[in-house]
């Protein structure tokens, strides 16, 4: 039997990848509009697409990028409860706050992209981040 906090591990991930084709699939787009092609692009950053390309179109790339970064730590630390058996009950219901205010923030800053939306949903997860940081402190040392 596998611990319960693994289901929203999983469940970020497969939305990262929802978040990875969304970004595919309005990028390209935006960059045939832009005249832009690929076959003749050599050693461009981010930046130049933030440039290049509107705003609407990077909004989605940047969510993704996002979730690169944060969640990462997610990742570990819920390893670490499911590893100490400490994930079920209210760690897998914290895990669960987690990815919702994940997707939530994804949603806000892929369609309308509030800054002050999105603070209010990063900060909502960071605390979910560090209440799973501190289970899992307790649980290991």
């Amino acid at each position: 039997m596998h611990s319960p906090i693994l289901p929203p591990m999983v469940a970020l991930i497969a939305w990262t990848l929802v978040m990875l084709v969304w970004t595919i699939a309005t990028r390209l787009p935006a960059m045939r509009a832009a005249g832009i092609d690929l076959n003749t692009l050599v050693g461009t950053k981010a930046a130049d697409a933030d440039r290049a390309l509107p705003s609407q179109a990077q909004w989605k790339a940047h969510n993704y990028n996002h979730l690169t970064e944060q969640p990462t730590l997610f990742y570990a630390v819920c390893t670490v409860i499911a590893l100490t058996g400490t994930g079920a009950g209210v760690n897998a219901w914290i895990a669960w706050a987690y990815v919702a205010l994940r997707v939530v923030h994804s949603l806000v800053q892929a369609t309308v992209n509030r800054v002050a939306w999105r603070l209010r949903l990063f900060l909502a997860s960071t605390l979910m981040l560090i209440a799973l940081t501190l289970h899992a402190a307790l649980a290991v040392f």
